[in-house]
């Protein structure tokens, strides 16, 4: 490929692309409606000239035909007359007209025939300027739309959609961590109150038990003292006694927090 076919191509290519950026659709429209609408009296003209020239050819056809009837009956007429060389020139004359009359009659009816064809296209072409007219008012409404769906996608798509619904999910896990929060706080408010309560029980049977305990402790000297004096030589019997009691008190303590 030659460097000015390259050229050619490039140049070519960023024209069409300047044309496609500067088209605007609902003006092309516009346009084409307006170029449709001078062909359409384009054709007007050219159907009304046509049907004037058919006029005239009819009209110079009729008048070669009369002219053929008149020399006719001159011809006619020279015969009666007796004049056979007037006879002669009058149908000479008729026969110049008859050559005149057959080419307008083939012009005549290529004329009739070139005006019904100009007379259709100008019907489909008032039809499809009606059409396009109709059509045109339906793409601009769809130009519209088609605009106003663009902006909004451009708006949505500027958002920072992302970013937004990042911090909504972050504020929902806090609000799911506060409420976490509460609930094991309240959780553990009742199990402190529980475990306090349950203190309270324990304490309650241990205190029973050291009263017991206490009120056993003191009847032991107590009736010991109200007991009469041993002779001198049982005195060494006596702290055994004793302590077969406290031996005693123990054992039944202990029997006593078994069961608890």
């Amino acid at each position: 490929m030659g460097l000015f076919d390259r050229i050619k191509r490039v140049v070519s290519a960023n024209l069409n692309d300047l044309v496609n950026k500067a088209e605007d659709p609902e003006k092309m429209l516009e346009q084409s409606i307006l170029e449709m609408q001078e062909d359409l009296v384009q054709l007007r003209q050219g159907v009304a000239q046509a049907i004037a020239a058919q006029k005239r050819t009819d009209k110079q056809y009729n008048d070669a035909q009369n002219e053929i009837t008149k020399w006719q009956r001159n011809a006619q007429l020279a015969l009666q007359k007796g004049d056979e060389n007037l006879a002669r020139q009058a149908l000479e004359r008729k026969k110049t007209y008859t050559e005149t009359g057959t080419a307008l009659k083939a012009s005549l009816d290529q004329q009739n025939v070139q005006v019904e064809t100009l007379k259709r296209n100008l019907i489909q072409l008032e039809s499809k300027i009606s059409e396009a007219k109709t059509k045109k008012e339906m793409l601009k409404a769809r130009i519209t739309t088609a605009k106003a769906q663009e902006q909004l996608q451009n708006m949505v798509s500027g958002m920072n959609t992302s970013s937004a619904l990042a911090a909504f999910e972050r504020m929902e896990e806090k609000v799911l961590l506060q409420e976490a929060r509460a609930q094991s706080a309240a959780e553990l408010a009742g199990a402190d109150l529980e475990t306090q309560f349950a203190r309270l029980e324990a304490g309650s049977d241990v205190d029973d038990e050291l009263a017991a305990l206490k009120a056993q402790m003191t009847l032991g000297p107590a009736s010991s003292a109200n007991q009469p004096q041993l002779p001198p030589q049982q005195e060494t019997t006596q702290p055994k006694a004793n302590n077969d009691v406290v031996d005693s008190e123990l054992e039944s303590l202990r029997k006593q927090l078994d069961q608890m």
